[in-house]
């Protein structure tokens, strides 16, 4: 199982970027669950997980950025 891409996060909305957040957030939780009880099959989805969720959070951070920086842009009175 390849790699998420980063391109899939940047084309969902933002409703659709949280609930996919908590969505690997839930499995991260299950991963480590299994692993406490010694269930865990598969150890290589710890690392796509982390990986998909950095992604996410990237994502989430770079909106975050642009949004206050055209809030801020927005607010700024001109200079005549």
């Amino acid at each position: 199982m390849p790699l998420p891409k980063v391109a899939d996060a940047r084309k969902l909305n933002d409703q659709e970027l949280l609930d996919e957040i908590v969505a690997v957030k839930r499995q991260l939780f299950e991963l480590r669950f299994q692993q406490a009880t010694r269930r865990l099959e598969k150890p290589h989805q710890f690392n796509h997980a982390r990986h998909r969720l950095a992604q996410l959070m990237t994502v989430e951070h770079e909106r975050k950025l642009a949004h206050a920086q055209t809030t801020s842009a927005d607010s700024e009175p001109s200079q005549v």
